[in-house]
Formats: C-alpha cells, structure tokens, sequence
C-alpha cells in the first residue's frame, strides 16, 4: 500500500492535480488499484457545476491515467521517469461522481514495450463503474 508521500515520490503530480490519495495494490508493469475520495472541497467543483457539483469526466480518466502510472514507474527502471498520455479511446461515463463518493480505480496493463504502453481503466463508486477508457502512454 502506498499513501500520498509515497505517490508523490513516484508520480509528478501534486495538489491539486493528483487525483490519488491512496494506491492499495501494485504489481509492478501490470496492475494497480488505488482511490481518490472525493470532497466538496475539490477546486474544479467551483465551476463544474456550482449548484450541482460533478467530477469532471476528463478528471476521471487522469486518474485512471495516474494510477496506470504507478504500476509503471514504480518499477526500478522507471523510478524518476514521466508517463504521458499519447491518446485516449473508448472512454465512457456511466454514473456521475460528485461530493462523499469513494473514486476507486483500477488500471492494467494491456501491453507495455521499450517505454510505450496502452492500460486499460475503470473507476467504480460504490463497486458501479463510473467511467472506463483505454489509455496510451509513453514513458521518458
């Protein structure tokens, strides 16, 4: 299990862009499982949308991303490496996230060679998925 510090050490995002708070599983280039709890107090609610505040669905697929990204450069070879998005695709929203939901999220690996990887990701509240995409990556 990996807390905020210990993220931090592996991704190069930080408040208020990281969208973890917590990685509870990892298996190193293949899989990772970690949550985000979602408060009121999350900035992009002040504009998205202030009388009905929802998690943006490009916010969800970041964290599908990041915790993607942990698998990957928590291996020693990647440690102090960036991974960064080269597309997404089959993206879906199925359910809004908003204020006191649970953001779990689990992302593995599809295929990863010489740096470049595709993941596959899905975002549960509540053990519904919220939202699902693909995401291709390269690491440098």
């Amino acid at each position: 299990m990996l807390d905020i510090k210990e993220i931090e050490k592996i991704l190069p995002h930080r408040y208020p862009f990281l969208m973890i708070d917590r990685i509870e599983e990892i298996v190193p280039l293949q899989y990772a499982k970690g949550y985000k709890n979602i408060t009121y107090n999350e900035e992009f609610f002040q504009g998205h949308f202030p009388d009905e505040p929802v998690m943006p669905g490009v916010l969800q697929i970041e964290a599908i991303a990041q915790v993607g990204a942990c698998a990957i450069l928590y291996h020693d070879d990647y440690k102090g490496k960036t991974a960064y998005f080269l597309s997404v695709n089959k993206a879906k929203f199925r359910k809004k996230v908003v204020p006191g939901d649970k953001l779990v999220i689990e992302t593995r690996m599809t295929h990863f060679s010489n740096g470049r990887g595709i993941g596959e990701g899905k975002a549960y509240v509540d053990g519904e998925i919220a939202c699902e995409a693909e995401v291709t990556f390269i690491v440098r």
